[in-house]
């Protein structure tokens, strides 16, 4: 079985393929400079890591799925993820990209929203496509991380350093958010699919059988991440996929309550809440009354 890499370092890449390193926690690289690279690895990813691809030069696999990547694209990995490469036979790497620790965002405006980068998470078939002025914005990005490590280290060189990735990462969120408009026509059939789906796990009684409805389960079903798929529905409708969800059960319980002769309780049961009590909380903070105050409500009207 082969031996996963476990890169806990940036110096662990930089020794990988034969790269120098400027700096303990991150590092600005050009695999077209590597003196050495294995053809067939599998990474666990203990760093943040994106990586400009200029040429196929071989195939990613995340999980089961190949990478979604072609010449100028984009690829991103956050740490815990487990990351299969296997090189062309005869094919020069060439890509160039930015590592760095998550100790070297720690106490800085990045490191208090890394997670909302949601990128970092997509599945491998969400890769970033970028166009020709993308590619000099990014390039231009990852010179100035690179003119900061080649200075003397000051006290200003880690915030400057990180504001540096974060404008860089800024950027793709917008490169991503143009992505998202290009591909419109695509989202929109997604879009088509989750209502489908949603109406008939409620039709169906999948409530009862697998619980309340999650963003992750539709997400599977359309064979996107929870956060490509979740950023791609508030894209196109202004709402998140759980705001949707829960729009959606709340219509339900009112059709059951209004419709139906059962109980609070069993009402709760049927749509997948273990306790009534938290069916009741989830319903008022929605409507503004109880299910029992909303019944006879309705009824006196």
């Amino acid at each position: 079985m082969e031996n996963i890499i476990k890169l806990d370092s940036v110096d662990t890449y930089n020794k990988l393929f034969g790269l120098e390193t400027l700096h303990p926690l991150v590092s600005v690289v050009d695999l077209s400079e590597a003196r050495d690279y294995p053809t067939h690895f599998t990474v666990n990813y203990g760093i943040y890591a994106l990586f400009l691809k200029e040429i196929k030069c071989g195939d990613i696999r995340y999980g089961r799925q190949k990478y979604d990547y072609q010449e100028g694209t984009v690829v991103s990995f956050a740490p815990g993820q487990v990351v299969e490469t296997e090189m062309l036979e005869g094919v020069k790497l060439n890509a160039k990209g930015l590592l760095f620790h998550p100790d070297l965002i720690k106490g800085t405006s990045l490191g208090q929203d890394i997670k909302s980068y949601s990128f970092f998470s997509y599945k491998s078939t969400e890769a970033l496509h970028l166009s020709e002025e993308e590619k000099g914005i990014y390039m231009d990005c990852l010179r100035n991380i690179r003119i900061e490590l080649n200075r003397p280290i000051d006290k200003l060189s880690k915030r400057l350093i990180a504001r540096n990735i974060q404008l860089l990462l800024d950027y793709c969120m917008r490169f991503y958010e143009r992505q998202f408009v290009t591909r419109s026509e695509s989202n929109k059939d997604v879009l088509t699919k989750f209502e489908a789906l949603l109406d008939d796990y409620f039709l169906e009684g999948k409530t009862q059988t697998i619980g309340l409805p999650t963003v992750k389960y539709f997400a599977d079903k359309v064979f996107l991440s929870p956060n490509y798929f979740g950023d791609l529905i508030k894209k196109e409708t202004g709402k998140t996929a759980q705001e949707y969800i829960q729009n959606k059960l709340i219509d339900t319980a009112k059709e059951m309550i209004m419709g139906t002769d059962k109980t609070v309780s069993q009402i709760a049961y049927d749509l997948g809440f273990q306790y009534s009590q938290h069916f009741n909380r989830v319903f008022k903070k929605n409507v503004g009354q109880t299910p029992n105050e909303y019944r006879k409500l309705q009824m006196i009207g």
